[in-house]
């Protein structure tokens, strides 16, 4: 057909958009209330800026086209963080602590899920400038309250360590396909094909350390288990102190860690963290430390922040019933025309009826209509 849509591509209709404006203002208020200030990339860069020290897996998911002025190869976005680092990096250069956010469609080469969407909107947040671990408690206060906003309960967060496993890897002397493998293995908490890959490693601290960290799961009392089996190497020790800190500072919130999920591996730098919910199965929103990222753009700063498809919160917030528009005669009576510009004024929809489609108006969301009666133009229900 076609006017058929590709896989994974869809179409927002009006109830559904409307909804997903109310939650974009609502959050970027909140936002913005907080010193996060908007800002909004390119739909299209060329591909070496949007894809600089994200890894291949972004590169993978980007478009990719040739820009017919200049003959370079472009990318549409994939994901907005490297777009607002370059951004904090080359355009704003600020010497202190910089707040941005920004929300905007993405468009990424293969869904994520059999569920999801290959056209993302994503909303997020990103703090620059501070290495401390009140940069990255502020942020994962931030998207606590985001979710919060609408009305999607929070299940958990999960937190990793990406230093734990570059500290292990280095230790062990993994090269980068040692390091890729090992990533996956993790991922999967294969325990015995991580036995396999570091049969030659000669390193038995670092090789039995690395094995462990699939069985390093569960709450704040993990970590404890985790001081006790994981050697005393500086890298490590602070990792974990910057995770135990976490956990006494958001002791309000549910927090579970995981040193095996290293998502965002090729990215992150410190800490990595995602957020369940609202009764979906994946992550509702993903974040963490990438300090090493705006060194690509030749500024050095450390880096946190998250990101969420805006879509995807929508389905899990529970629906709201939104006040249906108000049906207005054609006339030129100038007290109707008085009263629907003050119904405007008020934020109500008001539509004119235009001759010839008696019937149909509630088909474009009318619940009211404005009716003289005794006189006077008042609001009633549409019959």
């Amino acid at each position: 057909m076609r006017w058929g849509l590709p896989d994974f591509i869809q179409d927002v209709l009006p109830d559904e958009a409307a909804r997903l404006e109310e939650l974009r203002c609502r959050l970027l208020d909140a936002f913005r209330v907080r010193g996060y200030r908007l800002v909004v990339p390119p739909l299209i860069e060329y591909l070496d800026a949007l894809t600089t020290g994200a890894g291949q897996d972004l590169r993978l998911s980007t478009y990719q086209l040739v820009d017919q002025l200049s003959g370079r190869t472009m990318g549409v976005r994939a994901d907005m963080t490297p777009q607002v680092t370059r951004i904090a990096a080359h355009l704003l250069n600020h010497a202190g602590v910089s707040r941005l956010c920004y929300c905007g469609s993405v468009l990424r080469t293969r869904p994520s899920s059999l569920t999801s969407t290959r056209e993302p909107l994503q909303i997020g947040a990103e703090l620059y400038g501070h290495a401390g671990l009140e940069a990255d408690i502020e942020v994962l206060r931030l998207l606590a309250e985001a979710l919060n906003l609408a009305d999607v309960p929070l299940m958990r967060f999960e937190i990793s360590h990406v230093g734990l496993f570059h500290a292990l890897a280095d230790s062990a002397g993994l090269n980068d396909a040692m390091c890729e493998e090992a990533f996956n293995l993790l991922q999967s908490k294969d325990i015995s094909g991580l036995h396999a890959l570091l049969a030659d490693v000669k390193n038995c601290v670092a090789r039995e350390a690395i094995l462990a960290l699939p069985e390093l799961y569960g709450g704040a009392e993990m970590l404890n288990t985790a001081v006790a089996r994981l050697p005393r190497m500086p890298q490590v020790v602070a990792a974990l102190d910057e995770l135990r800190q976490l956990a006494i500072e958001l002791g309000d919130l549910p927090l579970g860690f995981d040193l095996a999920d290293l998502r965002g591996y090729h990215y992150h730098s410190g800490l990595v963290f995602a957020a369940y919910g609202g009764g979906a199965h994946a992550a509702l929103a993903m974040g963490g430390r990438y300090d090493n990222v705006a060194e690509n753009f030749g500024c050095a700063r450390p880096a946190t922040g998250f990101s969420l498809d805006l879509r995807e919160l929508a389905r899990c917030s529970p629906p709201t019933s939104l006040p249906g528009a108000i049906l207005a005669p054609l006339e030129k009576d100038p007290v109707l025309q008085n009263e629907i510009i003050k119904l405007r004024k008020a934020g109500e929809t008001v539509i004119d009826a235009l001759p010839g489609h008696e019937g149909t108006w509630k088909e474009s969301g009318c619940d009211r209509e404005l009716r003289k009666v005794d006189g006077d133009w008042k609001v009633a229900k549409l019959i």
